[in-house]
């Protein structure tokens, strides 16, 4: 009997180590008096306690000395922790000083918060955050977070398609981020994603600007805010605690307390995109106590993971293209910043121009410009276009047509300002000579950010040789931020681009007008999966072709005195006619070259592409406004059929197809599958089957359509009866629908593929006899065929769309392993795997490649 007491009692001690350290770290002290008083604990064992760092730690050593001390001391521990858990379950009332801290902390960040800073500020203006704070439209939901490399120009018909659906996707306000409808389901952990410039800094402002003002947040006793870019100038090990005073020191006395009372503490984290250590965040190495000494991910990863404080309230912020590097299983919400409305964008213009009738006008502006009004609906270049409209006045003969004309026409409008500042006090003999020195300091820091985008950075140190010679120009503070970073006896000055897209354009810039060859990337048709490929010179290309678009050079000669090399412009513009021929023939991903074309504004060189066969694959970008601009501009351009138009995965809305209609009916093959197509859109695609002679395949695999969608294409196919093959695989299609087809088999359609569909094994034999019709893996020859097609797609994709779209392969025929064409596709697939993870650089997308090729391991 004795005996099964012991074992009872220590195996509760192991039973409950877990729970026992999460509760009781708020008791441990107490605890340990208790165990000394009735003589369990020797006074050398309480010394052994208390010397550890963090009362978790304190705790887990309580239990192992337990584990030596017997049943006795066992059961004496536990009785003592039912009692101090009791007297634990009754509030006790915040100390005066906590709570004269916490208001102190509230006035602290209230000061920091309360004055916003736009890119043209001149120094010592001041500008409150709550003048020009215009709302945010915050959309609660999984976003799907998919990668996205320059997030900025796939942004625009996202926004608008969700808040057309705003009942799918709920509209929430920065004080409801963390209330749950659940109360057994609390939000800990919130991820806010949102592509460059959307105003995911500015909502983490609005919050501190809030919380400081008692007017947000108030189940939260103390926030702590911290950015990456920051975190980033920490390169030896350091605790949690540390990382708070570093700048908040004025929490330095209440900061256990603070800590302790972990459930009423939120802490923002922004900007993880710049995390220099994010793509190696997936690590398992964690930090429990505050104390603890780490690698600054380490401590990161154990604040998402609930390993460290593991009642606190966590919000990230990132861009999209960082999210598959964060532990989302530990994420409760996910939010998606979602930039202004079009009521918003109006907001914003009376709150910059201040006046009603400057801005009433310059929104009009706006309104008539398609390009400036996608723009407008992100914030920070709703920002730039403001400032382009208050400083051009009468200098520009034509308003923007490109992304690169905006930019430009804001460097102008800048230097214009600077350069009539400067001239206000210097002698008018003196003012072609400030130009001059504006002309040298652009080209400083054109070559700076070019260095830097090509080392893939976006800080630099004031110790940096180039920027110690910049920081002499007053200039240099409209383009860049300063950060300054303190260490231990000494601090140093951190800066970076205003925003990312404007060093882009600056390293354009410098490339265009000096003798620096093109990157090495642009000089060579580069393979898939290059770096090219991902996407990190996309931007810098379309700027590049943009400035040596004639016009931009004469523009950029006339008023900033800096001259495209010849040799260059004509050396890009063959480049772009190459390969834009090239790729229309293979059928490879050509939406960027595209855009450089459209940059360019110059109609004889989409002329000059002349491919044997016109095959345009934009397929896995989610598609702006801007995106459709570009593809109609080249296509409108062309004559003739389009062999191929692959709109696969591309968030294709009804409006964005009505907007291309003309040029569906000039296509062959038309590819819309993996996107959520709705009645509207399929009417779209029903009026272009009465109207096209040429339309003979059409792919809608994967698209939510169903039974009435199919009857509604059936009516339209039985007009023209032009085409030959549909695919509408992975659908929710029953025989209702395939039967509305059953008389166009098999003339005109001489193939319908409608596996993965609504279907039972029994169904009319009207369908089922039918040889053109495809329901489930019989044919071998269609599906070597569509198997040939889908090798193909993976090898023109770089590896991070292989990536996404292996993730829709991989077990879709697993129930088929047995046909000899499966086995023979999954082996092709695992060949390309294998070959792009010798040759691919980037360690994280190697490891996702790798479980892939686990998978394929046949």
């Amino acid at each position: 009997m004795v005996e099964k007491d012991v074992l009872d009692s220590l195996t509760a001690l192991r039973v409950l180590r877990v729970s026992l350290v999460d509760d009781l770290e708020g008791q441990i002290d107490s605890l340990l008096d208790v165990l000394v008083s009735r003589e369990v604990f020797t006074r050398d064992d309480r010394e052994e306690v208390v010397c550890l760092p963090g009362p978790r730690a304190r705790v887990r050593r309580v239990l192992d000395i337990l584990e030596c001390k017997g049943e006795e001391a066992a059961s004496i521990f536990l009785s003592a922790r039912n009692q101090c858990m009791q007297e634990g379950n009754t509030d006790r009332p915040p100390s005066k000083d906590y709570n004269k801290l916490r208001q102190k902390h509230k006035d602290v960040l209230r000061r920091r918060s309360e004055s916003m800073l736009f890119y043209n500020t001149r120094h010592g203006e001041k500008i409150f955050f709550s003048e020009h704070y215009v709302n945010l439209l915050l959309v609660d939901g999984h976003q799907g977070l998919e990668i996205k490399r320059h997030e900025v120009l796939t942004f625009g018909q996202k926004r608008l398609s969700m808040q057309q659906k705003s009942v799918v996707h709920k509209k929430i306000t920065p004080a409801e981020l963390f209330s749950s409808a659940n109360p057994n389901r609390p939000v800990k952990k919130v991820l806010v994603t949102g592509v460059a410039g959307i105003g995911k800094t500015i909502l983490v402002q609005k919050m501190l600007f809030d919380f400081g003002g008692n007017k947000g947040h108030l189940n939260f006793d103390f926030i702590i805010h911290m950015t990456f870019r920051d975190l980033n100038l920490i390169d030896k090990p350091t605790n949690f605690r540390e990382l708070v005073l570093r700048k908040n020191r004025h929490l330095a006395k209440e900061l256990d307390n603070i800590l302790a009372n972990d459930e009423k503490l939120l802490i923002i984290l922004d900007g993880f995109d710049e995390f220099r250590h994010y793509r190696s965040c997936d690590d398992d190495a964690f930090v429990t106590e505050p104390d603890e000494d780490a690698e600054v991910k380490e401590v990161f990863q154990s604040l998402m993971q609930g390993e460290l404080l593991p009642n606190a309230s966590v919000m990230l912020t990132t861009r999209p293209a960082a999210v598959g590097h964060i532990p989302v299983g530990c994420i409760d919400r996910f939010v998606l910043i979602a930039g202004f409305s079009l009521a918003e964008v109006q907001d914003y213009f009376f709150r910059y121009f201040q006046d009603c009738a400057t801005a009433e006008r310059m929104f009009k502006v706006v309104l008539e410009n398609e390009l400036m009004l996608t723009l407008c609906y992100i914030p920070a270049f709703c920002c730039i276009v403001c400032c382009i409209l208050k400083e051009s006045k009468d200098v520009y003969e034509e308003r923007p047509k490109t992304m690169t004309d905006i930019y430009v026409q804001y460097l102008v409008a800048l230097l214009r300002s600077h350069t009539q500042t400067r001239a206000e006090t210097c002698a008018q003999e003196q003012r072609a000579g400030t130009v001059q020195q504006l002309s040298d300091v652009v080209l400083q820091l054109g070559r700076l950010a070019f260095q830097k985008l090509m080392e893939h950075q976006t800080l630099f140190y004031s110790s940096d040789h180039d920027v110690a010679t910049l920081e002499k120009s007053s200039l240099v503070s409209t383009f860049l931020d300063t950060t300054v970073a303190q260490e231990p006896g000494c601090t140093e000055e951190v800066f970076s681009f205003a925003h990312l897209t404007i060093q882009e354009f600056f390293a354009a810039l410098y490339c265009a007008v000096t003798d620096q060859p093109l990157p090495s990337e642009l000089q060579r048709t580069p393979s898939p999966g290059d770096v090219r490929s991902s996407g990190h010179l996309d931007l810098f290309s379309r700027f590049l072709s943009g400035i040596l678009s004639e016009r931009n050079a004469n523009f950029l000669s006339r008023q900033v005195g800096l001259c495209c090399r010849k040799d260059k412009v004509d050396t890009y513009r063959d480049k772009i006619i190459a390969e834009l021929t090239q790729h229309c023939e293979d059928g490879e991903q050509i939406l960027n070259y595209i855009h450089c074309m459209f940059e360019q504004q110059d109609p004889s060189l989409a002329l000059a592409v002349q491919p044997k066969s016109l095959r345009v694959n934009v397929s896995d970008e989610t598609l702006s406004q801007m995106d459709y601009n570009a593809i109609k501009y080249f296509l409108g351009l062309t004559e003739g059929t389009i062999s191929e138009l692959d709109l696969t995965g591309t968030a294709v809305s009804s409006d964005a197809l009505r907007d291309i209609q003309q040029l569906l009916l000039r296509c062959d093959r038309l590819w819309l599958g993996e996107n959520n197509l709705n009645m509207d859109s399929v009417q779209v695609i029903a009026d272009v089957l009465r109207e096209s002679d040429t339309l003979t395949h059409l792919g809608l695999g994967w698209s939510n359509i169903g039974d009435d969608e199919v009857t509604a294409l059936s009516s339209a196919i039985a007009v023209k009866k032009k085409l030959k093959e549909l695919w509408v695989e992975g659908n929710h299609i029953s025989f209702r629908g395939l039967l509305a087809l059953n008389d166009l088999i098999p003339h005109p359609l001489d193939r319908v593929v409608a596996i993965w569909n609504d279907l039972t094994d029994e169904g009319p034999q009207s369908v089922l006899n039918q040889e053109s019709m495809n329901l489930s893996f019989t044919d071998d020859d269609t599906w070597e065929t569509w198997g040939e097609w889908v090798i193909r797609r993976c090898e023109v994709n770089d590896n991070e769309k292989l990536v996404m779209f292996l993730h829709k392969l991989c077990n879709l025929s697993a129930q088929c392993l047995e046909t000899q064409w499966v086995l023979t596709f999954y082996t092709k697939l695992s060949q390309l795997i294998k070959s792009r993870i010798e040759s691919c650089t980037e360690e994280d997308t190697c490891k996702r490649l790798r479980k892939f090729e686990n998978i394929l391991d046949l």
